[in-house]
């Protein structure tokens, strides 16, 4: 798997030179961040990588930032389910030779778990889209900070040590 920050990919020469170096890494998962890419398609997917058998899932970018490109080769994955956030993009799938197994591991599938029974939700940013800046006169921007919280306490209360024992906050909201 390769999870890779290409900070931009709208210039057809750095979407080469990603394509040659995935080729070269010869991955099966691939993570793409910041693309800047506010719509894609498969001509563009193929244009970052050769692999024929690929299936893909996106964040399109936000005006000039963000984007995540989420690619694997559907002859060794096989998508179960995809969830594109705010921020984030998450997909389960189930290894085509592991017969209906997933690859998550183990304390991947307790820390799905435990977020989707808490409803924990990415907490949005109040006055800016951003939490790192370069501070250059033409800054690159982006968030890295990221924060889980309940946003409906009260339903969630019972279900806060179901064999986790995480540092929970309150947040008035």
């Amino acid at each position: 798997m390769i999870s890779w920050n290409v900070r931009g990919l709208n210039d057809p020469w750095k979407r080469l030179v990603v394509k040659n170096l995935l080729r070269e890494w010869k991955c099966d998962v691939v993570c793409l961040q910041e693309t800047k890419i506010a719509s894609m398609n498969r001509q563009l997917v193929c244009s970052l990588w050769s692999c024929p058998y690929v299936d893909w899932a996106i964040l399109e970018a936000g005006w000039t930032a963000g984007g995540i490109l989420f690619m694997w080769d559907k002859r060794v994955l096989d998508k179960v389910e995809v969830m594109v956030g705010t921020f984030s993009v998450s997909v389960k799938w189930q290894g085509m030779g592991d017969r209906g197994e997933t690859r998550l591991t183990l304390v991947m599938e307790k820390f799905s778990e435990f977020v989707k029974d808490l409803n924990l939700v990415d907490l949005p940013l109040e006055g800016g889209s951003y939490t790192w800046s370069s501070g250059s006169n033409q800054p690159t921007m982006s968030r890295i900070d990221r924060a889980l919280v309940i946003l409906d306490v009260k339903t969630t209360s019972q279900m806060l040590f179901k064999g986790f024992y995480p540092v929970l906050s309150q947040i008035t909201v």
